[in-house]
């Protein structure tokens, strides 16, 4: 692959974040050299950026903020739209609707849920994947999924709860130290008055029912109380809106959370997992 094709799209927010600030620099007399001094970069960065060679960082707008936002926030404000525009396609509908959620019911069996990835955890899983991201893609995506964390400490608060299979907390992802952290920072959450987390245990297949035979599932309340269906596989992704499947998937959910151990219990075997890592 050639460095031309594997360069990053440059999207629209990206495009306008670079505009202004080409325009507010060429205001205060600075040249490209002088503002990429003042912000820890090269004068050959700002030109890249400025001329559109490859997408703004969420680094380098925060930089640009403080450089020459004047404490308008201009540039925090573009970070968000910069932000959604580097997320996977297929998640980009859905992001917004996930950070204005007013409930959201969640079960994940292959990998921890995004929203409850540590930085760690999350880097190695994106860096894993096929194929190969570049190592800036890879920081891109890191940030936008720590920035979806938000939503725990949001006002209003966001009523979350998820059903996590046993298996994802068997299963090493990074390095035996990122899985401890990992495994420990799901406890914390499980202590979030606003987080229900519960553990759908290996042998909850036993009793001749899985309701979780289906795969991953995502839930949202909506600020008007609508509900939606958001189903994610294989880089491919499906929103759904019709209410009488939305329904069916409510239903599927109560009955794998039914199957799940409650969330005292969860908590222990999670706490013991913990600990049984280090």
């Amino acid at each position: 692959m050639t460095r031309e094709e594997n360069k990053e799209p440059v999207g629209p927010a990206a495009r306008v974040a670079a505009k202004v600030a080409k325009r507010m620099r060429l205001k205060k007399g600075l040249t490209q050299d002088q503002l990429g001094s003042r912000m820890g970069y090269t004068g050959a960065a700002i030109s890249a950026t400025e001329r559109f060679l490859h997408p703004v960082s969420d680094e380098m707008l925060t930089k640009l903020e403080e450089a020459l936002g004047g404490g308008t926030g201009m540039f925090d404000e573009m970070r968000e739209l910069v932000r959604l525009e580097k997320l996977p396609e297929q998640f980009r509908e859905y992001a917004p609707i996930e950070q204005k959620a007013v409930a959201l019911w969640l079960y994940a069996n292959h990998v921890v849920h995004g929203l409850f990835q540590t930085e760690a955890y999350a880097r190695a899983l994106i860096a894993g994947g096929h194929p190969e991201p570049t190592p800036e893609r890879v920081e891109e995506l890191v940030v936008g999924r720590m920035a979806r964390k938000a939503l725990f400490d949001r006002t209003p608060v966001c009523e979350i709860e998820l059903v996590l299979d046993e298996s994802v907390l068997r299963r090493p992802i990074g390095s035996e130290e990122v899985m401890r952290e990992q495994v420990a920072y799901l406890a914390e959450c499980a202590r979030r008055r606003n987080v229900n987390l519960q553990v759908l245990p290996l042998d909850a297949g036993l009793g001749g029912e899985y309701a979780g035979d289906r795969g991953t599932l995502e839930i949202v309340e909506t600020p008007a109380h609508d509900r939606v269906t958001f189903l994610e596989i294989q880089g491919e992704s499906l929103l759904i809106t019709d209410r009488a499947k939305v329904s069916k998937h409510l239903q599927r959910y109560a009955k794998i959370r039914a199957q799940a151990l409650d969330p005292r219990r969860s908590l222990g075997l999670i706490e013991e997992l913990a600990g049984a890592q280090r």
